[in-house]
């Protein structure tokens, strides 16, 4: 019995038929290769067979990059190119031999040029996507766990195919082409992104649009983070909505579940420096935003996303040390800190201090958030580190510290349950004390900040990172401890909040007697 006629194709309202005997055998073709025992026992023959009609159907596609008027005749065409292309595909799951029989025939090559010609096409047509996005599938299916393939992918492929896809409007031709991309890169070829830029930023820039999709998002973590050289060389050319970006999976990197190896430790110290070096230049970038009109400017952004890189990155020990000597950055650091925290005080702006408590994660804008990661910088900085300690005391930089204590909406506050708030809430009080009362024995303003920081409490950041750099500030240095101790009282941060929250102060000679008016409200 004859096999059955299938429907004709409709293209722009022409009605063609397709070769049905080819498509058909095509489909039954792809359905078997599904199973591995059909994959591994396909004899070579059989790829020649599908070779020989991918060829002889892109004439038709040729003709129409020529004649954009035979557009309307590629339906049967497109159709026998998508089951190629299918077919080839799924021949090449998990087996290495058919990726090398398929390779051989040169139908790499074939499989670049026709996609290639697919984006000359410049028409929107479904069965013309469908084939576009079956043919980056086959080319990443021979890439996968081949060498030999990924190299003959990566000489017809760079860097014209690149170009061409991983800005495409489709997200799953971008999603295949960077599929293709990670799995042909390797450290040699990263010198090619490094001669051609755009395309690296292109990776970037298909992340910021897609950050659904993995394979850009593992492109730059598992390649572009491995080569200095080349974040570097691209730094200086991306937008500051692409650093961001960039910055943002360099943070992802450094605070994951994994921790990092020697060679991650020996990879990011090089990063370190790009980090470092471009804060220092442009940290007073962040003073725009003293400017209402200013307060999306993305310079600024892209300025924030540095402090917080250092911030974890110092959180490394093994990448500390090497900040820690940084030239310039401690300066630069305190210097900031005193502009926005003068500022903040003098004008009404993005930087002055609220009087409210908010939630973490209620973020209103950009800088949130920046003052007091200034504050744990410094500390990091100073973490065993005399050097520093003293630079920060030499440079003014401890009552600036201090006085940044008082409760600060824009430096939101960590909202966690605890089964026994009052304690914390005292444990909370007390390390304020400590901090803006000449009274507090360096000692004691040591173990109450460690309590603090170990605890899970209602405590604003900034004052968790105050206490954390005082911490800092004053382990084993006797003078800056001395220089706390001898400090004029200032006063309570803010008196009515703690009112509020159920205490009241009163002051007998030298010391603060903290009395409960025994009204605490729930955390």
């Amino acid at each position: 019995m004859a096999a059955p006629r299938m429907p004709p194709s409709r293209l722009s309202g022409v009605m063609v038929p397709a070769p049905i005997q080819d498509l058909e055998a095509l489909r039954a073709l792809t359905a078997l290769f599904k199973e591995y025992r059909n994959r591994e026992t396909a004899p070579r023959t059989i790829f020649q067979r599908v070779l020989d009609i991918l060829k002889k159907s892109t004439h038709a596609v040729e003709l129409a990059c020529r004649d954009p008027s035979q557009v309307e005749h590629l339906a049967s065409s497109l159709q026998l190119i998508t089951e190629c292309f299918r077919c080839l595909r799924n021949a090449c799951i998990e087996c290495s031999v058919n990726q090398n029989s398929i390779r051989n025939l040169d139908t790499i090559g074939v499989a670049v040029d026709l996609v290639l010609l697919f984006r000359e096409l410049r028409v929107e047509q479904d069965s013309l996507l469908t084939a576009f996005r079956c043919g980056l599938q086959f080319l990443g299916n021979i890439a996968s766990r081949n060498e030999d393939s990924q190299s003959i992918v990566w000489v017809h492929a760079f860097p014209e195919l690149f170009m061409s896809c991983l800005n495409h409007p489709d997200k799953k031709i971008v999603a295949y082409c960077s599929m293709i991309l990670f799995t042909s890169l390797n450290p040699e070829r990263m010198k090619d992104l490094e001669e051609n830029l755009n395309i690296a930023i292109n990776v970037i820039e298909a992340h910021q649009k897609h950050p659904e999709s993995e394979w850009p998002f593992l492109i730059i973590t598992d390649h572009f983070l491995k080569s200095p050289e080349l974040v570097e060389a691209m730094y200086s050319k991306l937008s500051n909505q692409e650093r961001v970006t960039l910055l943002d999976i360099m943070i992802a990197k450094l605070v994951g579940d994994e921790q990092l190896t020697k060679d991650d430790i020996s990879i990011f110290l090089r990063h370190a420096e790009l980090i470092a070096n471009s804060f220092v230049d442009q940290c007073r970038n962040v003073l725009k935003l003293t400017s209402e009109p200013h307060t999306e400017d993305k310079e600024a952004l892209a300025t924030i996303r540095l402090l917080d890189v250092l911030c974890e990155m110092t959180s490394n020990t093994e990448l500390l040390g090497y900040l820690q000597v940084f030239p310039g950055l401690m300066e630069r650091v305190i210097d900031v800190l005193r502009v926005i925290h003068v500022t903040g005080k003098d004008t009404s702006n993005i930087f002055s201090p609220s009087d409210s408590l908010k939630a973490e994660g209620d973020i209103e804008h950009m800088a949130e958030g920046f003052k007091s990661h200034l504050i744990r910088l410094i500390g990091n900085l100073c973490y065993k580190n005399k050097e520093n300690q003293d630079k920060v005391n030499e440079l003014d930089g401890i009552p600036l510290i201090l006085d940044s204590s008082n409760i600060d909406d824009n430096n939101p506050c960590i909202l966690e349950y605890d089964p026994q708030p009052e304690n914390l809430i005292s444990l909370w009080l007390k390390t304020q004390f400590f901090i803006l009362f000449a009274g507090g024995h360096s000692c004691e303003l040591q173990k109450w900040g460690s309590m603090l920081l170990n605890s899970f409490t209602l405590a604003p950041v900034m004052m968790q990172w105050v206490v954390y750099a005082v911490r800092n500030l004053t382990e084993d240095n006797s003078q800056n401890q001395d220089f706390i101790a001898k400090m004029e009282e200032q006063g309570l941060a803010d008196a009515s909040l703690l009112k509020k929250m159920g205490f009241e102060v009163e002051k007998s000679g030298e010391k603060l007697i903290l009395k409960s008016n025994n009204d605490i409200p729930p955390p």
